[in-house]
């Protein structure tokens, strides 16, 4: 995005931190993959900050999809959720 001079604006971010943010992640259904998930979000969130989890099969039940909500401090730390979900094999989509 450019400013009226054609210069670049920096970055502003949508989000006011701390914020809660929900995080999905799909994958295929199994009995692990819900785990999988918690773990990559535990590595970058304290515990007292998961603020609630929910999963859901898709109409066939081959894929699940679970939603951890988090208070989350900064940036950085969502875009490390986000970089080591979509770096994970069992991971189809992070959302």
């Amino acid at each position: 995005m450019t400013n009226g001079n054609g210069h670049a604006q920096p970055h502003q971010d949508l989000l006011v931190f701390p914020c809660r943010i929900d995080i999905k992640a799909i994958g295929i259904h199994s009995n692990r993959f819900q785990a999988i998930v918690l773990g990559i979000v535990s590595r970058h969130i304290e515990a007292g900050r998961l603020v609630a989890t929910a999963s859901r099969e898709s109409r066939g039940g081959k894929y699940l999809a679970v939603t951890v909500s988090v208070q989350a401090q900064d940036r950085e730390e969502v875009d490390a959720i986000y970089r080591e979900l979509t770096q994970c094999k069992d991971v189809l989509i992070a959302l």
